[in-house]
């Protein structure tokens, strides 16, 4: 816990701010950081986007988003003092129309009472723009006294990346950069740190002499939905394997900070992103779910993958041929988001029915959906007569250990952001090291395998991880009947 919870008085500004990612993640948090009394003294909120919006249309778009989508109920008195801290200015902002949005700026301090402490921007545009809106900070001297968070991804490629890091490196300092990748701020990722470091009985045997393989697996039940228009450009490598799943990688393959702070925490993550293998095409699965193309903003004849699966390698002393396989994809047979570490076998057995069955061993698993929690699968012997061994499990979750009212990932990160802590945020040198990494594949433009809405993905996902497989927890009887077909084919 941090000893420091209160930000200083903050005017923050939410470019795109009627847009999908606002309605659905950020107002709510706002709201739910003000319940929980971990906003600024003095705070007010800016939106701004090209759609002409009113105040009161601004507020009672924020007030169904919240009821939609957020923890607490707007209403009362605390919703209408949230609720008049809320304003909205229509403009094109850039290099050439900064008026706009400074005479907003102006009129919102007049009604905090005075200059803020700090601007707190937060781009929640489409990664084409960040260019733009950029420049526009520098024009309109906002760039010397404001902190500027930036959605992912942080450009499209490595060539891209390098323009915009220029780019902002010309406006804005180290310090004043926020690459935000939510999956950061979740609880269960950061007590993947706590579980490693703090136990020494975890610590020891997380490496390559006791663990088999890792997987790191994130389907998504639902489609595209309002993100088409974004997602047709980027796809699953640049949205999701890119930016969340290897950044998850980074945090579980880490060798141990000097200290929790920002500097050596980065420091650890990024050798990690240096010591991985360039991934090659038959590293990787790329699917396209069926009727992708029909969504309405996707192109007819599109090729964008809304799948991927990889087999990464990392090569280091804690590490060396230990596979990692990475999924996500979109229209999937269930909404999961798992890290699993599992264990080898023992050198000799004393139960070699099992071993020829491959009935499944000794896993760790983080559930970084939801509260979150940490499961423990391992043999034991069934009770009887005989000796016959089955798969159990011990488990620890998050809201039965500690309640409930925790504050989810956007919610973390934008208070940090407040605090000006980067400790959970990216940095450019890492972000280019997992540019490089993808470089080969986005060059091969492979087209994606078809794949049936509610599946698994392709086939060539189960051939990828082959004679492992992928791990569904709490799913033991899929789990074992995958595990008894492989052994038996």
């Amino acid at each position: 816990m941090k000893a420091e919870i209160t930000p200083p008085d903050t005017l923050l500004i939410i470019f795109g701010a009627n847009g999908d990612l606002s309605k659905r993640k950020l107002l709510p948090a706002l709201y739910h950081l003000d319940v929980e009394g971990l906003l600024p003294k003095r705070w007010h909120v800016l939106g701004t986007a090209r759609s002409e919006v009113s105040d009161d249309e601004f507020r009672q778009m924020a007030q169904a988003a919240i009821a939609e989508f957020g923890k607490c109920e707007p209403e009362g008195e605390r919703w209408e003092r949230f609720s008049q801290r809320l304003t909205f200015v229509s403009t094109k902002f850039s290099a050439e129309n900064t008026q706009e949005l400074t005479a907003a700026i102006s009129d919102a301090e007049d009604l905090m009472g005075d200059t803020s402490e700090q601007l707190l921007l937060y781009l929640s545009t489409p990664p084409q723009t960040f260019g733009t809106i950029t420049e526009g900070l520098g024009v309109a001297g906002l760039a010397k006294r404001c902190r500027v968070v930036y959605e992912k991804p942080f450009g499209m490629d490595r060539s891209s990346f390098e323009e915009l890091d220029a780019l902002v490196q010309r406006e804005l300092s180290e310090e004043q950069t926020y690459r935000i990748d939510h999956f950061l701020g979740k609880e269960t990722v950061q007590n993947i740190l706590a579980f490693r470091f703090a136990n020494g009985a975890f610590e020891a045997t997380w490496n390559r002499a006791h663990i088999d393989h890792v997987q790191i697996d994130v389907p998504e039940d639902m489609g595209v939905e309002e993100r088409a228009g974004f997602y047709d450009r980027a796809g699953a490598l640049r949205d999701m394997l890119v930016t969340h799943l290897f950044q998850v990688l980074s945090v579980i393959a880490m060798e141990p900070p000097t200290r929790l702070e920002s500097g050596p925490l980065i420091d650890e993550k990024v050798k990690v992103f240096h010591s991985m293998r360039d991934l090659r095409p038959e590293d990787v699965v790329l699917g396209q779910y069926e009727g992708y193309p029909d969504e309405d903003g996707v192109a007819d004849d599109s090729t964008t993958e809304t799948f991927v699966a990889v087999r990464v390698f990392i090569d280091n002393w804690r590490w060396d041929g230990v596979p990692f396989y990475l999924r996500t994809g979109k229209m999937m047979a269930e909404k999961r988001q798992t890290v699993t570490m599992a264990f080898r076998p023992p050198p000799a057995t004393m139960f070699p029915e099992h071993t020829s069955r491959h009935l499944a061993r000794d896993r760790l698993t983080f559930e970084l959906g939801g509260e979150g929690g940490v499961e423990f699968t391992f043999l034991a012997k069934k009770p009887g007569p005989s000796i016959e061994l089955g798969p159990v499990s011990m488990s620890f979750d998050y809201g039965e250990a500690f309640g409930s009212g925790l504050i989810d990932a956007y919610e973390r990160l934008i208070h940090d952001a407040l605090l000006g802590d980067r400790t959970l945020f990216t940095r450019a040198d890492g972000i280019a090291a997992t540019w490089d990494l993808l470089e080969e594949v986005l060059n091969e433009q492979t087209s994606p395998l078809p794949y049936a809405r509610g599946s698994w993905g392709p086939d060539a996902a189960a051939e990828l991880i082959a004679p492992r497989h992928w791990y569904l927890p709490d799913r033991p009887e899929i789990d074992e009947a995958i595990t008894t077909e492989k052994a038996t084919s």
